[in-house]
């Protein structure tokens, strides 16, 4: 399903997307009609509005939009809602914006996911505070991990080291307590969920040469939840820690939101 405004999307707003790739989104997972942190995908939407376009999104319709999607459908989904403005300016990008709100869906995945291989790469995301539309650099290092036989790419950068993944976030348990690293990143709608499930979350600087002391890794993300990672580079985890299940159980009992 794909549709702008609640109508069929239009070529040409589809070739003013893909030739601008001016925009921001949220995707989130839908079972059973329900969405889980559903309040903190709107916070995103709104926040990402007033960073990217300088105005105001209208919720009210984000979710009218949002229920259409939800309710056309039995199967679990996931739905990506994107806000972009047909009608950017190459030349002049900072004229008056009106965003426009395009909602996708595809199938959910599989889970709980299998482990994944990430390798290491020195890269920080523009504007990383804000989940846009920009993916070029993301799935360029992504591709290129897969093509050294790795299943996905970590980003690290200055002093403060490990920052995120691609597309998702990274945590790690160090023996004493699971813990998210503290460079630059996405604000995740799952991490922040799970920081408030689990209530033993910690936050500091993790870096390459300090991965050896970590008991386990895992990635976030709203389409799967919590994911084990096999190894950074090649440096191994553990893939059937107890906090991995621990964390799994504590999502899975997070109450999902009705959008209507």
């Amino acid at each position: 399903m794909e549709e702008l405004d609640e109508r069929q999307l239009g070529v040409d707003e589809v070739t003013s997307l893909a030739l601008t790739g001016y925009g921001h989104f949220t995707t989130m997972r839908v079972e059973g009609g329900a969405i889980r942190g559903l309040g903190l995908h709107f916070a995103r939407l709104a926040r990402d509005c007033r960073t990217v376009f300088g105005t105001e999104l209208n919720l009210h319709q984000v979710r009218q939009e949002l229920c259409r999607a939800v309710d056309l459908t039995d199967d679990d989904v996931v739905i990506r809602i994107t806000v972009f403005d047909p009608e950017l300016s190459l030349p002049h990008p900072a004229g008056p914006a009106a965003p426009r709100i395009l909602v996708t869906t595809r199938p959910a995945p599989a889970v709980p996911q299998g482990p994944m291989r990430v390798q290491p790469v020195r890269h920080l995301r523009q504007v990383a505070g804000v989940k846009h539309t920009g993916l070029f650099d993301s799935l360029h290092l992504r591709r290129a991990a897969q093509l050294d036989g790795f299943d996905d790419v970590l980003f690290h950068g200055d002093e403060l080291g490990i920052s995120e993944g691609a597309t998702w976030n990274v945590g790690f348990f160090d023996g004493r307590r699971p813990l998210w690293p503290q460079a630059e990143h996405l604000p995740g709608v799952t991490e922040a969920l799970l920081t408030e499930a689990h209530g033993g979350f910690t936050s500091r600087a993790v870096t390459l040469n300090q991965l050896p002391s970590m008991e386990t890794a895992f990635a976030t993300n709203a389409a799967v939840g919590v994911r084990p990672i096999a190894a950074i580079g090649s440096v191994p985890f553990a893939t059937d820690h107890p906090i991995l299940s621990e964390l799994r159980d504590r999502y899975a009992e997070i109450a999902a939101e009705q959008p209507h």
